[in-house]
């Protein structure tokens, strides 16, 4: 049976929505899956675990389904006790009060997402903040200190010296070591993200996955898990740049200590930027259209 739409929803009938939970699931299982059997014996990955540690999405909801608000679910008692879901239209799905009591996020997530879309990209920044997280450190304090520094102590420390930091995303810059802070030619705090994010920051294009997560169970699925597919690819290109070496795990050294290594960080980071930019408007799309619906 084909989708009808009511004045207010589109009715899914299991046969229709049941394909797409499980085709959501096969997605996800891939990132999901040697998380779950790393974190079950105790080691960890600077890299592919980022995104579980970092962020506080559970693996568990980012494999939960969901069609977003304005779809009603026939058949889906699974759904039913879950937060944001009620009785709608003869089946379940989100209620205009779930939507309602999110108002001041889906405000404050329009505010940043449009500040950002609205910024020229910056691209001269060379992922210095992850050697500012570093700077002036002992070995043994430093975050990943599994892994070697790849030009040593000194040497980064040097790096982050010869450099401009110019570091435009609170939480990134909220990491730096005491040291380092000052350091850098922007200051931003946890209050003012909006006078200071920048569409090609590489943490705020991992963060559309934070901001999508955050809008679920309004939004589908798709999209967090779109969200969450760059922000991994961007994950990679962060440690790579990073003073980290960790050629062990398959990564090779992005140098931006050299031009060679400014200009491979840069044709990255700007095609992030362009693949960031669609899925920000369609996050923006969705807060529009969920504010639309409220009285």
């Amino acid at each position: 049976m084909s989708s009808a739409q009511t004045s207010t929803h589109v009715v899914l009938h299991p046969a229709e929505w049941q394909p797409l939970r499980d085709r959501h699931q096969a997605r996800v299982e891939p990132w999901v899956a040697p998380h779950l059997r790393r974190r079950q014996g105790g080691r960890a990955h600077p890299v592919e675990d980022f995104l579980f540690t970092y962020y506080s999405y559970r693996p568990a909801a980012l494999q939960r389904w969901h069609p977003g608000a304005g779809a009603v679910l026939i058949g889906a008692e699974e759904y039913a006790d879950l937060k944001g879901y009620a009785d709608v239209g003869g089946g379940v799905g989100v209620t205009l009060e779930h939507v309602a009591s999110q108002l001041a996020l889906l405000e404050s997530v329009r505010a940043l997402l449009s500040a950002t879309e609205g910024r020229p990209a910056n691209f001269g920044c060379f992922g210095m903040h992850e050697w500012a997280m570093v700077y002036r450190l002992e070995p043994g304090q430093v975050r990943h200190s599994a892994w070697p520094l790849r030009l040593g102590t000194s040497g980064t420390d040097e790096v982050v010296e010869s450099h401009r930091i110019g570091c435009s995303h609170f939480d990134a810059f909220r990491f730096f070591t005491d040291a380092a802070r000052p350091l850098n030619t922007l200051q931003p705090g946890r209050d003012d993200r909006v006078a200071f994010e920048q569409p090609a920051c590489l943490h705020a294009g991992m963060d559309l996955y934070k901001h999508a997560f955050r809008l679920s169970p309004m939004v589908p699925s798709e999209l967090v898990a779109d969200c969450f597919e760059l922000a991994r690819d961007i994950r990679v290109l962060d440690m790579r740049a990073s003073p980290y070496d960790l050629s062990e795990l398959g990564y090779e050294p992005v140098a931006v200590e050299t031009a060679e290594g400014k200009q491979e960080y840069v044709a990255a980071q700007r095609g992030f930027a362009e693949r960031g930019a669609p899925l920000r408007r369609r996050l923006l799309d969705e807060v529009e259209r969920l504010l639309a619906v409220l009285p």
